[in-house]
């Protein structure tokens, strides 16, 4: 499906020269993936222990088939973001259910719906989201070392032209430049990984390894691979991955990527990569994780917990010092991977829930504060401020929030945004009853019953510590009076008119009656909500990640 839309949006690409429609294209691969959603779980009762495919290029299983329905979800929720105008005129006394259908509300003024945007305009924008899908998905069911790299290749490529697809846009051009360079030397150390687990083993295929990891003789001297071998192979191929998660100590491309990029594409890009490349990590640590430790040394998965050590001091302590807003949030990202590899780096069965339930819960997350950092953005149309420095920004149009102290006051501007960028953010701390405390707290007793307990108490610290410059965006909304002004002069006039396409009243409206369209609303509510009631929701979510934990552990 993925394969035969990508094709027709390609043909249809070339035919066509109005770059409008690309507002029309963005809707078509929502419809693509909602498809693809269904046909996921309509086979989900079909595999159980897995299926192999293409003589065992590819590996399905119910973990593998969750988190392809995961990944289309999000990346529908991503595309509403530029499937529909950011804002709309919404008159009180014409907002009945009764008066949608029977009338219409007509006005011409382009530049309150934002018609012209640039994310508007962008017709190969949907396509590559597409490609760079098909790669996350193709690189979650791999099962051998060559269909490895090509389908981290084919999501790689698709960031790196996405995060440049802003043509006039030299921030945008920078930052794609940064991450194409070091996407390529990352991709050289999975190659060197590959190729010495090749010549090691002899074979490309993963089943090969898991059988050789499983049945190793550490005390026979005539093996024809050696373990400590595979071992040093497995550590610079996982090097190679940690590099394009931006795990620290190979996180310093991150906060430049991040910020340097428009926030509609940041948002693809600090999501949906990481998804793909952690899962098949999953798969690889819990098939090779009894292999070659003790006498010849420590397991390769080492490396992960080291990593872990790495990104929660990193992405805590240098988070500190951000006055740049998603330069704090790729700071924190790093930090709560810290989290994520210290679950993947232990591999139990408690350690593997844990690392699910928060994989899946920070995405989300991470998710809604992207899409409110942007829905801010499109509210603040009718305001100027009287801050110099906010009002020389360049590249604004593509980032209009770029600074912290640019949500200085918010809360009184648009409550019901800043309330819902505080639970997030409270979530991202671990407060209790959020989801996030949840997660942290699974992770942090999944490391303490394997006795990690100096990984746990870092954790811990920089965790609270953490906590200080998420409340200090909190300070900026709540406690802070805004910089900026309305723009009194602001008018507008528009016509009701009713089916026949006959004028029923002239209406006039102000910066009062502007808000954010609905589909964008809506996603920021139902994501909040499901952020703050977690707690009452939580059976059908914690009961998945059981299932698929003991699905894999009884394989």
């Amino acid at each position: 499906m993925l394969i035969s839309s990508i094709l027709s949006i390609l043909l249809s690409n070339a035919v066509t020269k109005r770059r409008d429609i690309a507002i029309l294209y963005n809707r078509i691969a929502i419809i693509i993936l909602m498809y693809c959603i269904l046909n996921d779980i309509s086979s989900l009762t079909v595999v159980t222990k897995g299926v192999g495919l293409h003589g065992g290029l590819l590996l399905i299983t119910n973990i593998t088939q969750i988190f392809h329905i995961f990944v289309f979800i999000v990346s529908a929720l991503i595309l509403t973001l530029t499937s529909f105008y950011p804002r709309k005129i919404w008159t009180k006394e014409y907002s009945s259910i009764k008066d949608i259908f029977l009338y219409n509300f007509v006005y011409y003024n382009t530049k309150i719906i934002n018609k012209m945007g640039e994310h508007l305009k962008i017709i190969e924008y949907p396509l590559i989201i597409l490609f760079v899908i098909t790669g996350a998905i193709l690189l979650m069911s791999t099962n051998d070392l060559v269909s490895i790299f090509l389908a981290i290749e084919l999501q790689s490529y698709g960031l790196y032209i996405l995060s440049t697809i802003y043509r006039n846009s030299e921030l945008s051009t920078t930052g794609g430049l940064i991450y194409f360079l070091l996407g390529g030397l990352s991709s050289c150390f999975i190659l060197l990984g590959t190729g010495l687990l090749y010549a090691n083993s002899g074979s490309t295929s993963l089943d090969s390894l898991y059988i050789i990891t499983s049945i190793s003789d550490l005390n026979s001297i005539d093996l024809w691979y050696k373990p400590y071998y595979i071992n040093l192979s497995l550590v610079l191929f996982t090097i190679g991955f940690l590099f394009k998660v931006s795990a620290a100590p190979f996180h310093f491309w991150s906060p430049d990527v991040y910020d340097a990029i428009p926030t509609i594409v940041t948002t693809f890009v600090a999501i949906i990569a990481k998804i793909s490349i952690l899962i098949l990590l999953l798969q690889l640590v819990y098939y090779t994780k009894n292999n070659f430790s003790g006498a010849q040394g420590m397991n390769w998965t080492f490396i992960l917990l080291t990593s872990s050590l790495f990104s929660l001091i990193i992405g805590t302590v240098v988070g500190l010092t951000q006055f740049r807003i998603k330069r704090l949030f790729a700071y924190s990202t790093i930090s709560h991977l810290g989290f994520i590899l210290l679950a993947l780096g232990i591999s139990s069965v408690e350690s593997t829930q844990a690392f699910i339930f928060y994989l899946i819960q920070y995405s989300i997350s991470n998710l809604n504060a992207f899409i409110i950092l942007i829905a801010i953005g499109f509210s603040l149309y009718c305001y100027t401020s009287e801050n110099k420095e906010h009002e020389e920004l360049s590249d604004k149009t593509n980032s209009p929030i770029q600074l912290v102290n640019q949500l200085k006051g918010y809360y009184y501007i648009n409550p019901v945004l800043a309330l819902s960028l505080t639970i997030t953010i409270f979530s991202f701390v671990g407060v209790p009853p959020l989801v996030g405390f949840f997660g942290k707290q699974m992770v942090l007793s999944a490391a303490l019953d394997k006795g990690l307990i100096f990984l746990s108490l870092v954790a811990i610290l920089t965790s609270v510590i953490g906590g200080i410059y998420y409340l200090s965006i909190i300070k900026e909304m709540f406690f802070d009076l805004p910089e900026y002004k309305i723009n009194t002069l602001f008018e507008g006039k528009g016509n009701i008119i009713n089916k026949n396409k006959a004028i029923v009243k002239n209406v006039n409206f102000d910066y009062k009656n502007i808000a954010i369209s609905s589909p964008i609303s809506f996603v920021i509510s139902v994501i909040t909500l499901l952020i703050l009631l977690f707690i009452f929701i939580n059976k059908e979510w914690l009961s998945m990640g059981t299932i698929l934990v003991q699905m894999l552990f009884n394989n």
